[in-house]
């Protein structure tokens, strides 16, 4: 996957799931990682990160 495809994937993934893509991004990377998959899961926690500057500064 690409920088566009991860731009653009991240995009889909928060605009469809919210503030819960982030997290669903993390589980992908994580069971990649214990299916032996580490490419597969890179590539999701360029996702997550995407994801988190889309989602912007945490308010308190």
């Amino acid at each position: 996957m690409n920088m566009t495809s991860v731009d653009d994937y991240a995009n889909r993934l928060y605009s469809a799931h919210g503030d819960r893509a982030e997290y669903e991004a993390a589980q992908k990377a994580k069971s990649c990682e214990e299916a032996g998959h580490a490419d597969e899961a890179e590539q999701w926690r360029k996702v997550r990160e995407k994801i988190r500057i889309l989602r912007g500064p945490n308010v308190s």
